[in-house]
């Protein structure tokens, strides 16, 4: 009777490949396939007839009207690294929860090093908690990008629930688990790095974060097709995702928010990495115009808009004879299949035929673009090409095509011309609704509605 009027264990079975749950054991997971991984997880102690969750850190279970709730706006701490606070939308936000993913070798790690130095350097309590690194490691790193290292607070452990005992002592205000794949919580039976493991885990600790206004950075592991390792709950638990990536040249890094619940979902930060750490590229711009001296054809430059500021990058295309019977049309850096939209649409309405010839198109510098901003760039890249002709290294194309050879306007889209100004640029070709209301100096606007303008300013150049 003891026992039944005492805690019971509430148990599940999840797959450790996909995270599905069930309600019994089974040899194969009816959702991704896969044989003997459904492994029992215990999911902590229930309290007989009550329902509650043990093992998270405190309750949080308090009913308030949607009016009581406090407005204030969320306080932020600044990481004194000008280009991460961009992209967590300002600085850290208390109680947050931020998971920092990358392949090997990236800097995810260099790059938090960095930024707690800071922070511990204006009396904010850190602690670092290492589970693959020793702390003699990390003390090196530290020594070697010359870090004031005497405030930062170190701890090597892996348990979720010894480092929560650690926190309840000291009292942080910034925490660092580096990696999310390496801890474990003593409520999950499966080996560390496990499916079930890693979303209790982060639970956990996410739980701990709101209740106790603690800032948590995670640090996550990425598959061999550069996505975050581990469940897609992961993802939903945390308030921001950032990935931190290599451009094609080795030097530099991009830091991209995937994720944001406090800032710009696509806000990037550039670095550039060498001996001394990352720095700071206060002008990606630059980085991404290194054109060569002798112009080429195909070689064209359009303004992006990433987040919440322009960039200027060089787009290239090349348009070939086809050595085989099936010409070949290959994208990088943006969707293939619009590349195949806008060639479609320059046949229809532009009157140029490309279904004999191979294409290929590439953003240079490594950057992914996403917007739709770029099409008219793309197009006039390839009928450089095709016609062997090129383009004046002051002129920049911008501008959305639609399927009837319209050239659509674009967001910020005076941002973009002041920028691409600045940076000595003397001759725009822009949708018409994008064109300023007032002349900006040095510059001049060719405002366009349809494809066919945009070929005849090409005709004409």
């Amino acid at each position: 009777m003891n026992k039944a009027m005492g805690k019971k264990s509430k148990t599940a079975f999840v797959c450790d490949e996909c995270g599905a749950d069930f309600p019994r054991w089974g040899g194969q997971c009816t959702s991704c396939g896969a044989w003997n991984t459904i492994k029992e997880v215990r999911l902590g102690s229930v309290a007989s007839g009550r329902g509650s969750r043990a093992g998270y850190a405190g309750s949080l279970s308090e009913v308030k009207l949607l009016s009581d709730v406090n407005l204030l706006q969320a306080e932020r701490i600044l990481t004194g690294i000008s280009e991460f606070d961009r992209v967590l939308g300002g600085g850290i936000v208390k109680g947050s929860v931020v998971l920092i993913g990358g392949a090997p070798g990236a800097g995810k790690s260099t790059l938090l090093l960095q930024a707690i130095a800071n922070i511990a350097d204006r009396d904010i309590g850190v602690l670092y908690v290492s589970g693959e690194e020793s702390l003699q490691q990390i003390a090196e790193r530290a020594h070697r990008l010359k870090l004031p290292a005497s405030k930062i607070m170190m701890l090597a452990e892996t348990s979720v629930q010894r480092i929560c005992d650690v926190l309840a002592d000291i009292k942080p205000q910034i925490l660092v688990i580096d990696s999310i794949q390496v801890v474990h919580t003593e409520d999950a039976e499966s080996a560390p790095g496990s499916v079930s493991q890693v979303r209790e885990s982060a639970s956990y600790l996410t739980q701990y974060a709101k209740k106790h206004q603690l800032s948590i950075f995670m640090v996550g592991h990425v598959t061999k097709d550069q996505s975050l390792a581990g469940p897609m709950t992961l993802s939903h638990i945390v308030d921001t995702q950032v990935m931190l990536g290599s451009t094609d040249d080795a030097r530099y890094r991009v830091l991209r928010a995937d994720k944001n619940r406090f800032g710009s979902v696509g806000e990037l930060g550039f670095f550039a990495m060498d001996s001394s750490g990352l720095k700071e590229v206060k002008n990606p711009s630059a980085m991404f115009l290194n054109r060569t001296e002798t112009p080429s054809s195909g070689s064209v430059v359009t303004v992006l808009w990433e987040g919440t500021r322009p960039l200027l990058v060089e787009i290239q295309a090349l348009v070939t004879d086809c050595q085989y019977g099936n010409p070949r049309r290959l994208a990088v850096g943006f969707d293939q299949n619009r590349l195949a939209m806008l060639l479609a649409v320059l046949s229809r309405h532009g009157g140029i035929i490309t279904a004999q010839d191979e294409i290929y198109a590439n953003v240079v510098g490594g950057i992914k673009v996403s917007e739709t901003g770029s099409d008219l760039a793309i197009v006039i890249g390839v009928v450089s090409s095709l016609k062997n002709k090129v383009l004046p290294q002051d002129m920049f194309f911008f501008g959305e095509i639609g399927l009837g050879g319209e050239i659509r306007p674009v967001a910020n889209g005076h941002a973009r011309l002041n920028d691409a100004a600045k940076h000595g640029f003397k001759k725009a070709v822009i949708p018409k609704a994008n064109a300023p209301k007032h002349p900006i100096q040095g510059l001049q606007v060719y405002g366009i509605s349809t494809l066919v303008e945009a070929l005849d300013v090409f005709s004409g150049l």
